[in-house]
């Protein structure tokens, strides 16, 4: 996984998969700045997603509940702006 991925789209969709990605460092950082669209992740159970950072303007969100009995190997971090958008995490 490269450490930061940087994401600038409007009317689409994008597909993130992480399930086979072989990890190099702790925190991955996701820059998004969408539009109109959606952000499919697709990531293993070892891996957290934190959305924190991330400005909902008129979007959905959809993260599975973390776990707090199994510790993640490494962890995504989302920031940037979200507008009439959908981010959706799911597992495999």
């Amino acid at each position: 996984m490269p450490a930061r991925i940087e994401l600038r789209r409007r009317e689409c969709r994008v597909v993130l998969d992480f399930t086979h990605a072989v990890v190099t460092s702790h925190v991955l950082r996701i820059e998004a700045d969408m539009v109109h669209g959606k952000l499919f992740a697709i990531s293993a159970p070892d891996i957290a997603i934190d959305t924190a950072g991330l400005a909902l303007t008129y979007s959905t969100l959809k993260l599975h509940p973390k776990n707090a009995a199994a510790e993640p190997v490494s962890a995504s971090s989302s920031s940037g702006s979200s507008l009439h958008a959908k981010t959706i995490e799911q597992r495999r």
